[in-house]
């Protein structure tokens, strides 16, 4: 019966590990529609406060994802040292956002100073597949402790556009959550679809979501990506009108509506080549194909 009682209970409790964009390069001007970074984290500190007030046993966890790496801003777990409470100052949301706060600013400047050493402007994308390995890997240490771990799930917030050279590592990011079974959901602020976030909601069984209203964020954060992964099964929630499945291919990074399977590793090439550059498979294909012997008369 007590069993029954703790897993009941444990349904509702989300460890919820949100990565978040700070890329300069996005965020270095307004966008679009003349939503400011100001007001983006503004939105995500209030709605971080909201999740940590609807259960005192929920978890967050916060990682900036920016240009050239990524870091953990805040983790509600670690204040006290237990799972089951935080300490009366980690209760309070000012301190709270203070901490994140003091954090971003240190990691936006080692960003930018790193920013130098890197490709130009145009080549700059957002680090989502080392965040995503990150999450993955503090998730799996949430999940071997001995007492019954919180549900665990990913909310990406991210405004760049996808990075093509990057499609391996997401890929396996997101196979990687399946077999764990992590929804990873996805709120996109940016004026860009994300092929790569499509994909890895419809096979994690998360929520991809764009908001047609960005200065509105608090309100679908609030409403769509606030709910436990045990509610969502009675609400009619958003999804996905229709997922873009196209691949990069693995040797030029480009993303390619039609290409070449390696029959061994599946490598997805946008030209025959002679040999996989993966496995080293020899594609030997002659041109027509094989003659048959006429039968003799």
């Amino acid at each position: 019966m007590s069993s029954a009682m703790s897993a009941a209970r444990s349904d509702d409790v989300s460890a919820v590990v949100i990565l978040l964009d700070v890329n300069p390069y996005f965020w270095g001007t307004k966008t679009s529609t003349g939503f400011t970074f100001e007001q983006f984290f503004q939105h995500v500190l209030v709605f971080i406060n909201c999740i940590l007030l609807l259960s005192h046993l929920n978890q967050v966890t916060v990682i900036a994802m920016g240009a050239s790496a990524c870091t953990f801003l805040y983790d509600s777990a670690a204040i006290d040292g237990t799972a089951s409470g935080r300490s009366k100052r980690d209760k309070q949301p000012e301190s709270r956002s203070t901490t994140i706060t003091q954090k971003l600013q240190e990691f936006v400047k080692k960003d930018e100073a790193a920013e130098t050493n890197l490709a130009p402007v145009e080549n700059q994308f957002s680090n989502l597949s080392g965040s995503l390995s990150m999450a993955l890997c503090y998730i799996q240490r949430i999940l071997r402790k001995p007492t019954a771990p919180p549900q665990p799930r990913i909310l990406c917030v991210q405004g760049f556009p996808d990075a093509p050279q990057q499609y391996i590592a997401v890929m396996n990011s997101i196979f990687s959550a399946q077999r764990c079974s992590v929804p990873i959901d996805a709120c996109i602020v940016g004026s860009q679809h994300s092929a790569f976030l499509q994909q890895a909601s419809h096979i994690t069984g998360g929520i991809y979501m764009k908001p047609p209203q960005p200065e509105g964020l608090f309100q679908y954060l609030m409403m769509v990506f606030a709910t436990d992964l045990y509610s969502r099964q009675f609400l009619q929630l958003p999804r996905s009108a229709g997922v873009d499945f196209r691949a990069s291919c693995f040797c030029h990074k480009r993303t390619i509506d039609m290409g070449f399977v390696c029959s061994v590793c599946l490598s997805i090439f946008c030209k025959h080549h002679k040999a996989c550059s993966t496995c080293g498979a020899n594609f030997n294909v002659k041109k027509g194909g094989q003659k048959r012997k006429q039968p003799s008369s």
